[in-house]
């Protein structure tokens, strides 16, 4: 406390102050706080509901300096497409802007701070994402569970009873993700060492998993690699090669903001249950779960 008994921001014990404590110590109405915070002008968490001020922040806010010298990050989620998490961000009205456009560029735009989160598919010698994470050395952040996936090869209605893998798709057309997609590293990987001279690779690349999936529904080509939920959903024969992990990289401070709160609150929720039920392909058992720290 001050002499004058107001709370002093820089003694308080607390990691956060409530609004009538911030409007005490800014000496404004607490509906000038609510004013403030709707408007994005003082730094804040609405948690559960309740409206929380992070005290080293409204610190560094008051002497006009940036916690670390960082800017907020903006409401994006990037990375690899996954069509639960995109339907998620929508239905759950969370405000959060999507920009898939694979994994290791959804990284890239992590590290600048020009995302909340990332969505991550990379296939790795023991598992998926924590070894590539690790090694691009991100710091303040925590890999979070999404879900289990099945990845394999889309093909025509009934051409899955004469392609079997990789191995067996001769001389047709492929298409494949962009480069640093996920489901372009795991088919690369899982080619090393094949003759694929005969098959015939487009020119063009299909930047998400229902781009894969209409590429061959339209008969532009006849093999992509993705996800059996497209292939499902646009009636597609499909070739299960591997089941993988998809997870978030979450800001450890944005993670408790109000649109990646809104996004997991939804996802405990019975329609999103019977959502991912309905789309096939998908195991959210071990959704949330913290997989990795950083340091």
């Amino acid at each position: 406390m001050s002499a004058n008994g107001e709370p002093d921001v820089r003694t308080l014990p607390t990691a956060f102050l409530t609004t009538k404590e911030v409007a005490s110590l800014l000496r404004v109405k607490e509906r000038k706080i609510y004013d403030m915070a709707a408007a994005s002008e003082i730094p804040h968490r609405r948690i559960t509901g309740k409206l929380l001020f992070p005290a080293d922040e409204i610190t560094a806010w008051i002497e006009g300096t940036a916690l670390g010298g960082a800017e907020p990050r903006p409401d994006i989620c990037a990375g690899s497409h996954d069509p639960l998490l995109d339907w998620a961000a929508r239905e759950s009205s969370s405000g959060l802007a999507t920009l898939f456009d694979g994994s290791l560029s959804g990284l890239s735009r992590f590290k600048a701070a020009k995302a909340v989160a990332c969505g991550l598919h990379l296939p790795e010698a023991g598992g998926w994402n924590i070894e590539t994470v690790t090694q691009q050395g991100v710091t303040d952040c925590v890999l979070i569970a999404w879900a289990m996936r099945v990845q394999g090869l889309i093909v025509a209605a009934g051409a899955e009873e004469t392609i079997s893998g990789v191995e067996t798709i001769g001389n047709r057309r492929v298409v494949l993700r962009q480069p640093g997609a996920g489901a372009r590293e795991l088919y690369e990987r899982m080619t090393v060492g094949l003759d694929m001279s005969e098959a015939q690779i487009l020119p063009q690349t299909a930047r998400t998993e229902t781009d894969a999936a209409l590429a061959v529904a339209s008969g532009e080509a006849d093999v992509a690699f993705g996800l059996k939920t497209v292939a499902d959903q646009y009636r597609l024969g499909f070739v299960p090669m591997a089941e993988e992990q998809f997870d978030l990289l979450i800001d450890r401070r944005s993670y408790f903001s109000q649109p990646v709160q809104c996004l997991f609150a939804f996802a405990r929720t019975d329609p999103f249950r019977a959502k991912a039920e309905s789309l096939g392909g998908y195991d959210i058992g071990r959704l949330g779960e913290v997989r990795w720290l950083s340091p």
